[in-house]
């Protein structure tokens, strides 16, 4: 039989305007020789003339600009040059890792170790520091990407507008022990004359809200109070579940059990300090802005349309994270509005009934796989390692459920920004992604997951379905890796939601690209200059690769992009 075979489709006049079904690729009795020396052979799906369109029309998720980077090869950063040709394909993690910069990690040679170390996106936490601190932390990751071929996005964090600690007088964290006394107060105090076990909150009606009875919970309720006074500006406070205060931790109350949220019914989600913020993080190229707190769709596509308006040309994502029960009442919608989610599992459990959050998590990253967003489980995941050497065999678990669960992204924050064992913390997310995902390739785990339809116009739904073959066809022909051609983004997201068991090869001709598909599970970013000629595109990626040692012959790759509507099977030469 040919190593080149065709599969066609048509639609009767009654169906024209529907996207057709492809053929089933389940079962395809085909041969696929080694083939001569560049030469391709290819196994398309072809789509009649009528529903061809050009690449310009395929839907897109970000703004293309002007000009792209000129680039002589292919740009790879070296740990994933080392860790392909020493041990394959099939070695590589899927799941992303986001590590928050904090004082342990913000020198050059700190961010690069976490680079080395297996991070894909550096995250900039606006709750501390100065907008200049952040401002260089951003620029040392941008030269590390530049020096070293890395592509390590940028993720900043608005600190939004709910009631928080102050900063602690600059230090690291504070221990409340059982049965202390400390004073929670509105009222501002130089650095030298702050009485002891005194912490200013930030919100001025705290202490005409709270009551004396009520429980106060920081970061969720890794240390309790009981309120057992008020005096004027102060509420006097008893400790009861004794643990480490952080500098700008979350703080919620409870009365009779129940969530005290008439406090921040009046509070916007985006502050008049996270405006400012905003601006920063254009003016500095970040690639996704995280917002906390949102409560509604409204405030994101508010946040969308201003970023266009300043930066027409800017790419960055807007990231909902998911922290609040006003947030679970409209989550279709917020999910819907934005680029990405974060499950924010710490804010979160501070406002649901602890037992619920694993359940709140597992329906947050469905529902974002649905609609083909990335989604980041986020807070505590290995908090005892602020501390310890090793983890807890609970957090072990809890970090393997996320990777079952097939989250985009998981994220250190504590851990890596201030923790004692910043680089074990990421070893040990790193290890235990590579040994679950590993686990489901061996036991044949492949994603059986029946997705809806995502697609609102007949470009896009051709997109869509020809990555939903793709990655049956890698799944049923055991393929060694997808490569995809993509200038938007849009066509790897899709081939990412499918979850195949092989790695998805994405080759673009932006920088700025490259970095966003680095959140996205199973994708690993190349930045390359290619045209609209797929076989002379074939043959040079070929050629490049073979020459860092990252393929050899007889590898079946199966090819996807958003230049020819098409899904090509083809061994390398």
């Amino acid at each position: 039989m040919s190593a080149s075979f065709r599969f066609s489709t048509s639609v009767s006049p009654l169906q024209s305007h529907e996207f057709p079904r492809m053929p089933s690729l389940l079962k395809p009795r085909i041969h696929l020789p080694v083939l001569k020396p560049m030469t391709i052979a290819l196994s398309r799906v072809v789509l009649p003339e009528s529903l061809k369109v050009a690449a310009s029309e395929l839907p897109k998720t970000v703004v293309e600009p002007a000009a792209f980077r000129e680039a002589e090869g292919l740009e790879v950063d070296s740990v994933t040059e080392a860790e392909l040709k020493e041990n394959g394909f099939r070695s590589t993690r899927r799941t992303k890792i986001v590590c928050t910069i904090g004082p342990r990690t913000c020198d050059f040679e700190a961010i690069e170790a976490l680079a080395v170390g297996g991070m894909n996106v550096a995250r900039v936490n606006m709750c501390h520091g100065t907008q200049e601190w952040h401002r260089d932390v951003i620029r040392r990751v941008r030269r590390l990407n530049e020096e070293k071929g890395f592509a390590v996005a940028v993720m900043m964090d608005t600190e939004g507008s709910e009631i928080h600690m102050d900063d602690l007088n600059g230090a690291e964290s504070a221990k409340a022990e059982d049965g202390e006394i400390w004073t929670f107060t509105v009222r501002a105090f130089d650095p030298s004359s702050r009485p002891e076990r005194t912490i200013t909150v930030n919100y001025d009606g705290f202490a005409e809200d709270v009551k004396v009875g009520d429980e106060l919970l920081v970061d969720g309720g890794m240390v309790r109070f009981v309120v057992s006074e008020k005096i004027g500006p102060d509420v006097i406070c008893h400790c009861t579940d004794p643990g480490l205060l952080l500098p700008r931790a979350n703080l919620t109350f409870w009365r009779n059990g129940s969530l005290v949220q008439e406090r921040n019914a009046m509070l916007p989600t985006i502050s008049s300090k996270d405006w400012l913020d905003i601006d920063f993080g254009i003016a500095e190229g970040v690639d996704f802005i995280a917002v906390s707190f949102v409560r509604t769709a409204e405030v994101i596509k508010t946040l969308k349309s201003y970023i266009r308006a300043r930066s027409p040309k800017s790419q960055i994502s807007v990231i909902a994270k998911i922290e609040s029960i006003e947030s679970l009442n409209n989550l279709e919608e917020i999910i819907q509005a934005s680029d990405g989610a974060m499950v924010a599992r710490g804010d979160l459990g501070a406002q649901i009934p602890l037992e619920q959050v694993p359940s709140v998590q597992q329906e947050v990253v469905q529902l974002c796989r649905e609609l083909n967003k990335p989604v980041i489980v986020a807070s505590q995941l290995l908090e005892s390692m602020i501390e310890y050497p090793i983890p807890t065999r609970a957090e072990v678990a809890d970090v393997s459920e996320a990777v079952r669960q097939q989250a985009d992204a998981l994220m250190l924050s504590s851990e890596s920004a201030m923790g004692q064992y910043p680089d074990k913390a990421l070893a040990v997310l790193r290890s235990v992604s590579l040994r679950i995902e590993r686990w489901r390739r061996e036991e044949k785990h492949y994603d059986t997951t029946d997705l809806p339809v995502v697609s609102s116009s007949l470009p896009a739904s051709i997109s869509e379905e020809i990555c939903n073959t793709a990655s049956k066809m890698a799944n049923k022909l055991e393929a060694d890796a997808i490569f995809v051609y993509t200038k938007t983004g849009h066509i790897s997201s899709l081939l990412s939601r499918n979850r195949p068991s092989c790695p998805i090869f994405a080759f673009t001709p932006m920088t700025s690209i490259r970095r966003c598909l680095n959140l996205q599970w199973g994708l690993i970013p190349f930045r390359l200059d290619f045209s609209d000629d797929m076989e002379s595109n074939l043959n040079r990626t070929f050629s490049l690769l073979r020459a860092k040692g990252m393929i050899k012959s007889g590898d079946l790759i199966i090819v996807v992009s958003d230049i020819l509507q098409s899904v090509q099977a083809i061994k390398v030469p």
